[in-house]
């Protein structure tokens, strides 16, 4: 598996996706920039993705942990991989179990869940 995504966290709300992609460009050629957004005020979340044409230039921009960017310590790390696209979790598939159901109505003293 490539790990060619790298995580940068503790971003300024003013940072932009083009300081980011000059920021990170002098450790090779990058794919993509993506600052992530709330989807109701399209204000940064505080947090981005890099991703790098190759893996080696990945692992060299790790050496930016730390590094101050529009006044703030950068969190630079490989970004997690989800392991089968519906976030990362695990959902129970054919013949698994799933956890007990819930009833939206309470137990009563004599063991009638209705």
């Amino acid at each position: 598996m490539s790990e060619t995504n790298v995580y940068v966290g503790n971003l300024s709300w003013n940072t932009t996706e083009e300081e980011l992609r000059v920021f990170f460009a002098a450790h090779g050629a990058l794919k993509s920039v993506r600052i992530v957004k709330d989807r109701e005020t399209s204000r940064s979340r505080g947090f981005g993705f890099i991703e790098f044409v190759n893996e080696d230039d990945a692992h060299k921009a790790l050496v930016e942990d730390g590094q101050p960017l529009g006044g703030r310590p950068l969190r630079v790390s490989l970004a997690a991989r989800q392991q089968n696209g519906n976030g990362g979790g695990h959902r129970p598939g054919n013949g698994e179990k799933r956890g007990p159901r819930r009833s939206s109505r309470p137990r009563t003293t004599y063991g009638d869940e209705g």
